[in-house]
């Protein structure tokens, strides 16, 4: 009979001449007991031959190779994703012993002989010889009645199917992570914030900030000035806006200068202002001051060990007796303003060597506030960085999320820069990748040119898909270094510009 008599039909009726045997009909009649015998065998031949057709059809619709030998390794069966991934033909195969087949060289590490000898399932590596593609194996043993091995199916998966699929599963992973994680950690912040009362800017959790917001909370309500020091890029200002946020002058006036930005010959007319006629240029109806304009609120001087000897003098003045005098003018004005100040300055040593005045350090030095570098507190790295990764993927419209081995890479990283060299670099992170990408340690490692294999553990202890993943990176990274186009940098890797295209695109390489 041929494949496309309906099986069920056949069936049916195969199980109506069983029935008619089975009630006791005697077929005396030569003729139709000769039907009967030849019907039976017909039916028997076209079961046969449609469960072989249903099982072979379904067997070349599995996206995974299949491989079957039988118990002493002869291939009886490979179906057409098999020939897709290897790269070998089933006639090359069916019928021959697998120990024929590694000795002409078609395979590498077969698991067949493995798994007939221990009757186990066994798992391996193994490469294609025919076309170089790398797969993960695994083969299963089918056992008689009696228990000896009967037949050997062996999966085929192409590694980077693997690699694909687990970069979306941990991509997901991710997502999820990500969120149980921000959920817990707003209700952290909630409750930290009806704690310490102190401003939603402020994002820390190790112990050292962990005493800076305690003494944010201690001083905020407390009119006295203070002097926050660290060294650049630390959040100083961010401190600053912390306890103006927090204090009894929320509602007043804050003013900003920084000493460093404004020449030493404009930075008096800017912080106390002048009158008419004061000097060639001055406008025809003089200035307020910054003083002034910060009047019932709050001033900060950032870059306070920059300000030159003469301007502290005055500056002195003015914390002593809350008055300001413009220039070219007679009349002191009443100020009531709080002083911040902020350097990354050692203010002793500048003491020391006559650059600044011991008396106004120590009246800016009422209420000292140290912020440590951000190298000196890694557990904060972590917190930030998810900030800044919302911040701007919602400013770019991307959702770019960076796995753990990249969360470990910028908590090694030394930031010489801070927090404000943290920001810049998830930024460009966030600039430079696809929408919906997981951005991993070596990727990371090449933007703070670091090792990645020194940055993101050591190699031992980095598991294989991440390191099969960290060399692709390297090898298509250098490729396209050298080639200046996908597709130079195929020729020189061997493959097609399209896998070039592909495997940027998940590993999130940009692609020019």
């Amino acid at each position: 009979m041929s494949e496309s008599k309906d099986y069920y039909a056949v069936a049916d009726a195969f199980s109506h001449l069983l029935a008619r045997l089975q009630a006791g009909d005697s077929f005396d009649d030569p003729v139709e007991r000769r039907q009967l015998i030849e019907g039976l065998l017909a039916a028997l031949n076209c079961l046969q031959e449609t469960h072989e057709y249903d099982f072979r059809e379904i067997g070349d619709h599995l996206y995974d190779g299949i491989y079957i030998a039988d118990g002493q390794g002869k291939t009886m069966y490979v179906n057409k994703a098999y020939t897709r991934i290897t790269g070998i033909q089933a006639q090359e195969v069916v019928g021959r012993y697998v120990s024929e087949l590694m000795a002409d060289g078609l395979y590498k590490n077969a698991v067949t002989p493995e798994v007939i000898r221990t009757k186990k399932q066994v798992n391996a590596m193994a490469e294609s010889l025919r076309n170089g593609i790398k797969m993960l194996i695994t083969g299963n043993p089918i056992f008689d009645p009696a228990g000896n091995v009967k037949k050997v199916v062996v999966i085929d998966r192409e590694m980077s199917d693997l690699m694909e699929m687990k970069a979306e599963l941990d991509a997901s992973q991710e997502k999820m992570k990500a969120v149980e994680e921000d959920k817990d950690k707003k209700k952290e912040e909630i409750e930290h914030l009806r704690r310490l009362h102190f401003s939603k800017t402020l994002i820390a959790q190790s112990p050292a900030m962990e005493r800076v917001i305690a003494a944010i909370n201690q001083i905020a309500r407390l009119d006295v000035t203070v002097l926050i020091t660290g060294e650049t890029g630390v959040g100083k200002e961010v401190v600053a806006n912390a306890i103006r946020v927090n204090s009894a002058r929320e509602k007043g006036p804050f003013i900003k200068v920084n000493c460093a930005a404004i020449p030493a010959t404009l930075l008096e007319a800017e912080l106390f202002g002048y009158e008419k006629g004061a000097f060639t240029g001055a406008t025809s109806g003089g200035k307020m001051g910054l003083f002034e304009l910060a009047d019932k609120g709050t001033l900060l001087l950032d870059e306070i060990g920059e300000m030159s000897l003469e301007l502290q003098a005055k500056l002195l003045r003015v914390i002593q007796h809350k008055e300001v005098n413009r220039i070219g003018g007679s009349k002191p004005i009443q100020t009531d303003v709080r002083i911040l100040s902020a350097t990354h300055c050692e203010l002793k040593e500048l003491v020391r060597q006559n650059k600044f005045r011991e008396d106004l350090y120590y009246r800016l030095n009422v209420f000292p506030i140290y912020i440590p570098p951000l190298r000196e507190r890694p557990e904060d790295v972590a917190l930030l960085v998810r900030h800044f990764l919302s911040t701007f993927n919602t400013k770019y419209g991307k959702s770019v999320l960076i796995d753990s081995g990249g969360m470990n890479t910028l908590q090694r990283y030394s930031w010489p820069g801070n927090v404000r060299e943290l920001q810049n670099i998830v930024e460009r992170i966030v600039i430079i990748s696809e929408p919906h990408v997981v951005v991993g340690g070596p990727r990371i490692a090449g933007l703070l040119d670091m090792d990645p294999f020194v940055s993101d553990n050591n190699e031992e202890a980095m598991g294989l898909y991440e390191l099969v993943e960290a060399t692709e990176r390297r090898m298509i990274e250098k490729a396209l270094r050298l080639g200046g186009s996908t597709r130079k940098a195929a020729a020189m890797l061997k493959i097609d510009q399209s896998t070039i295209v592909k495997k940027a695109k998940k590993l999130g390489i940009l692609v020019k």
